[in-house]
């Protein structure tokens, strides 16, 4: 019994393989599945303006993913000059927060905690967050969370 168990893996896996490798790929049969793939510099989408939700101290905006027609989802740099600070509000989508340079300090209904680079915070649906710039050196984050469906 024990003996037969490995020649059904092996015999399932062959399965796989076969199925995906004899199923017609649909982009070399030349349909479409998804959309085109964008490309963005980040330069053309660079913007000075105060923080969201309370313009504390000025940033710097990266709206990587404004332009894309069908997204659903939101990709964005920012860079919070000292002294800024995305201020409190309540999201209504799970976020990502991902530090690329500085630190600065994350806050999450009331808990807060330190940021320096290579830290991600990820933010849930509900909570009452914001984000605060420390130190001599700017705070620059990726932010990225989901679009509502419309």
């Amino acid at each position: 019994m024990s003996g037969s168990r490995p020649k059904k893996r092996r015999f399932a896996l062959l399965s796989v393989f076969l199925a995906a490798t004899l199923t017609p790929n649909a982009a070399a049969s030349g349909q479409r599945t998804a959309p085109r793939m964008v490309v963005i510099d980040e330069h053309a989408t660079i913007r000075d303006e105060p923080p969201p939700h309370g313009a504390i101290g000025m940033s710097t905006a990266y709206r990587i993913s404004d332009g894309i027609e069908g997204r659903t989802m939101e990709f964005r740099k920012r860079v919070l000059h000292p002294g800024a600070a995305i201020g409190l509000h309540r999201i209504a989508h799970d976020e990502v927060y991902y530090v690329l340079d500085g630190e600065g300090e994350v806050t999450s209904d009331g808990e807060r905690r330190p940021l320096r680079p290579g830290s991600a915070a990820y933010l849930f649906d509900g909570a009452v967050v914001g984000i605060t710039q420390q130190g001599a050196r700017p705070l620059t984050l990726i932010i990225a969370y989901p679009l509502p469906r419309g």
